[in-house]
């Protein structure tokens, strides 16, 4: 017996990955809002990925958040500036230009960060109880893979 998958074509390949990351995003997205935990709830997307960016590489102006997010200054703007409302975020005087601002996590973002991250890290946990922990570890490695791919990809 044969695996068919040894005599795929590339474009089948490729479009079974295309296929199982939208259906990643699509099931990651739901598991964490069908979660009676109200951890998962403590910020949305936008927050989290815009908390843990500035956890880990410091106090940015909105200008240099939205390229190293790859989104629009002013939607950038808008999603800080409700951070902001909501006590997860301060902007300060930029020190290398006092015209502008950067922002930076506050003590309540980054709690709220770290909860979110535990909890995310507790459900994975228990999805993949059952993975070898080769596996959990070779998934992890091609994530990491696939994402430093997108971020590396060439920009219009």
């Amino acid at each position: 017996m044969t695996d068919d998958r040894t005599t795929e074509s590339e474009d089948d390949v490729l479009g079974r990955i295309e296929t199982e990351v939208a259906l990643l995003m699509r099931l990651g997205e739901a598991t964490r809002r069908g979660t009676g935990n109200a951890e998962h709830r403590l910020l949305d997307r936008a927050a989290y990925v815009i908390l843990r960016h500035l956890d880990r590489a410091g106090p940015q102006n909105v200008s240099a958040l939205a390229t190293r997010l790859e989104l629009d200054g002013s939607t950038v703007t808008r999603q800080v500036s409700a951070m902001q409302r909501d006590g997860l975020i301060v902007r300060e005087p930029d020190p290398s230009d006092g015209r502008g601002t950067v922002v930076s996590p506050t003590p309540t973002g980054l709690q709220r960060v770290a909860a979110v991250r535990a909890a995310r890290a507790r459900l994975y946990g228990t999805i993949l109880a059952d993975w070898h922990p080769d596996d959990r570890r070779t998934l992890a490695e091609m994530l990491h893979r696939l994402n430093q791919s997108l971020e590396s990809r060439p920009r219009r």
